[in-house]
């Protein structure tokens, strides 16, 4: 199906919270040996771990290449959809649609363009060209119309309150490596028009050390329209410590779309977590994505999936996880609450929010 030649806002659609009732979750089954160690294995098991906890209460359609079909299909459980797409890595949340809905009850994808976080400035792969593809084919697969987005964007550098606030970093969408030719009210425009917004909110950083310019998704969560979660830390040798700080300051400080106040939650910061010496033995060398023992991993409890009154949450560190679950339960009461076991997936740059992607009930 041929892209849309308007854009959501002109045609009545707008991005839904991710509270909103949802059809199904995409993912991708992960294979690229330079990011995922021991030919992805561990990967793919904690993947199937995610799929079998969102399954829960939300059906799951995996993404996988021709050459992995026949593993994952054995793998995964039955009731886990299968589909064969061509992949360059296996984060749906930023190469597949951002959906966007109308008071119909209609929905619609957003193709964004995608660069592998960087392009030739300061990508983490080469070739990308199967992920640039992948969003047009999952509203393909899905029956869905779509809109292709005129810039570069990856899905997991926004969040929405669904009630017209979007939630962003200027790390990111500000970085030289995205959209040089554009400036910050551009692409602010741009937000507002693709995702039927009104107001944009411009953290300054995301987290520290984090591969993706600093995506909102791994320092922040929209709980609740006027109400967030973040990414905490309380030793002020560590570099998270003033990024954090900022981050909530400013956004206490800020009004959403509505003119409301913002409330702000914290969660404990995991670790800090590094690559030990086994682990990055198992990944093979890469040209864009530096994986060498002792480095910072870019960990957060933030980094979850809100799914059909489901909180799916990384397991990370021992010290924090039960805190962690604590504090989401507090946050979402009425939930199931869901933590999977995911240094597997932190170690190749990202989490459990990072490779979903929600389809809403249309």
């Amino acid at each position: 199906m041929n892209p849309i030649n308007s854009t959501p806002k002109q045609d009545g659609f707008f991005m839904p919270a991710e509270s909103a009732p949802q059809q199904k979750v995409w993912m991708i089954w992960p294979e690229r040996p330079d990011n995922w160690r021991h030919q992805s294995q561990p990967a793919q098991l904690a993947f199937t771990k995610v799929a079998e906890a969102i399954s829960q209460t939300t059906p799951v359609t995996m993404a996988v290449s021709e050459a992995q079909f026949e593993q994952a299909r054995a793998q995964l459980p039955a009731h886990i959809d299968v589909v064969r797409i061509d992949n360059n890595d296996a984060w749906m949340r930023d190469v597949g649609p951002s959906y966007v809905i109308n008071q119909q009850g209609q929905s619609r994808g957003i193709s964004w363009q995608f660069n592998a976080w960087g392009g030739e400035l300061d990508g983490l792969y080469s070739p990308w060209d199967n992920d640039d593809a992948i969003a047009a084919k999952v509203c393909q697969i899905d029956n869905k119309d779509h809109y292709q987005a005129p810039f570069i964007l990856e899905g997991g550098s926004i969040h929405v309150d669904g009630e017209g606030t979007v939630y962003t970093t200027e790390e990111c969408l500000l970085h030289p490596s995205r959209n040089p030719d554009l400036s910050k009210s551009q692409i602010e425009a741009y937000l507002k028009q693709y995702l039927g917004a009104e107001k944009v909110i411009w953290l300054p950083q995301g987290l520290y050390n984090d591969e993706t310019n600093g995506h909102i998704d791994n320092i922040l969560h929209v709980v609740k329209p006027a109400e967030v979660v973040i990414t905490d830390c309380n030793d002020p040798e560590d570099p998270q410590y003033p990024i954090s700080k900022q981050a909530k300051a400013f956004l206490e400080s800020q009004t959403d779309a509505k003119g409301r106040s913002i409330k702000v939650h914290t969660l404990p910061m995991p670790g800090p977590l590094y690559l030990t010496e086994a682990e990055a033995a198992g990944i093979a060398p890469s040209q864009g994505m530096k994986r060498e023992a002792g480095e910072r991993l870019a960990a957060s409890y933030a980094n979850y999936l809100i799914t059909n009154k489901q909180i799916v949450f990384p397991l990370l560190d021992s010290q924090y996880d039960d805190q962690a679950q604590e504090i989401l339960q507090n946050l979402y009461p009425d939930y199931l609450v869901t933590g999977v076991e995911a240094r597997e997936i932190v170690l190749g740059g990202g989490n459990i929010h990072c490779i979903t992607q929600q389809v809403p009930k249309s």
